[in-house]
């Protein structure tokens, strides 16, 4: 992927990719940025005027921008009394979340700020974040809008607030022990000691960072600090239903984690592809089609149902591995050979072992299932060794 970092001489530095020794206190504010070309001269006004001179503090801007947001950023930087650079993305991977990651690779500070670019996250809270964890010995300092002090007031519409609402319900539902002592893990506004951090680990998608990074990297100790969540200073909110599809995909993935959690999730999508098989089986037989061809044909569409969401909910960061045509060729081998290794079993526990038939049949389903989970991961989803990195993504 090629990239713009900015000011130009980091390209001459050999380490500037690489995070360096650390200032004791010191801060990198990671602002991602997706044409804010209207909000970025105000932000870095304020940003100015709030940070103050004793915090060793600099600003670095991931931006995936289509507009002029960069040159923007570059023409204010050297007004600023801090360092300002933009990085900009020539591929936006992983989204609002892949740019924090990039951001986090390149820091070399004590501290990590992240924050939007649009003003709604008030930029005077920049230096309490970082203070609240110092004096706390916190990892992780959130600002959120539900604790006494803050307030969602700049989220537009009763619609945006029930989303909001219902989110963060959604996601403290299902990682209880992560998200414990996180009132708002929705919040794009947190501070984390770069150390807590580890880059490797994250795998983002969309724009709830704070979620992966409470979730992947859990840290020790964390704290809170009210905010109230501003207006929009200019510019058109970046959150859309696409976004909250991706939202839901991403809160999958990292509950399914686990190869446990991957087992329970792979029965439960194997359960639910009986539904378009027997679509399929009832639209075939009525139009005509003898049982055994359509039996055959809308097992087909079952296979299909659950290899689309096996690969959105449980194996979507293994997919570069190999090629889309591949992984569904040996998934649909290994969802059919099923069905041939079901039937010997079945003979061989009632005919062997003298069992009846429905026990013998609920065994062999059992054991099929579990050696479909495994070689599905490792036949289909696991890498092939070195030379997997140089297949193409798709």
């Amino acid at each position: 992927m090629s990239e713009d970092l900015w000011p130009p001489h980091a390209l001459d530095d050999p380490e500037a990719a690489a995070p360096a020794e650390a200032a004791s206190g010191s801060v990198t504010l990671i602002i991602p940025t997706f044409n804010e070309a209207a909000n970025v001269g105000e932000l870095l006004s304020r940003l100015s005027a709030a940070l103050p001179a004793h915090l060793p503090c600099e600003v670095l801007f991931v931006d995936d921008s289509t507009d002029d947001t960069p040159a923007l950023i570059e023409k204010a930087g050297p007004d600023c009394p801090f360092p300002v650079a933009v990085l900009h993305r020539a591929e936006a991977t992983g989204g609002l979340g892949g740019a924090v990651v990039e951001g986090i690779a390149r820091a070399g500070s004590d501290w990590i700020v992240v924050m939007d670019a649009d003003l709604q996250h008030p930029p005077h809270l920049v230096p309490e974040l970082v203070g609240e964890g110092e004096r706390t010995g916190a990892d992780l300092v959130v600002a959120s809008r539900y604790i006494a002090g803050g307030s969602r007031a700049g989220l537009a519409g009763g619609y945006r607030v029930a989303v909001s609402r219902g989110a963060t319900w959604l996601a403290k539902g299902l990682f209880p022990r992560a998200l414990r002592g996180i009132s708002d893990p929705m919040s794009g506004f947190f501070a984390m000691r770069r150390s807590a951090v580890t880059a490797d680990a994250l795998k983002p998608l969309g724009y709830k960072i704070l979620l992966e990074l409470a979730v992947r990297c859990r840290p020790a100790k964390t704290a809170e600090v009210p905010f109230v969540f501003q207006d929009r200073f200019a510019g058109e909110s970046k959150s859309t239903a696409r976004e909250g599809l991706r939202f839901l995909a991403h809160l999958a993935a990292l509950r399914s984690a686990t190869p446990l959690a991957r087992m329970i999730g792979f029965g439960l999508i194997g359960l639910s592809g009986f539904v378009p098989n027997l679509a399929a089986l009832w639209l075939l037989t009525h139009a005509g089609t003898q049982y055994l061809a359509a039996e055959v044909i809308a097992n087909q569409a079952g296979v299909l149902w659950n290899f689309l969401l096996i690969e959105t909910l449980l194996f979507r960061d293994r997919r570069r591995h190999r090629h889309w045509a591949d992984r569904i060729g040996r998934f649909a081998l290994l969802a059919n050979a099923d069905l041939l290794l079901r039937i010997p079993l079945i003979a061989l526990f009632v005919g062997r072992f003298g069992m009846d038939v429905l026990p013998a049949t609920a065994l062999a389903l059992v054991t099929t299932f579990v050696l479909r989970f495994a070689a599905t991961e490792a036949l289909v989803y696991l890498p092939r060794g070195p030379r997997a990195a140089t297949v193409t993504r798709s």
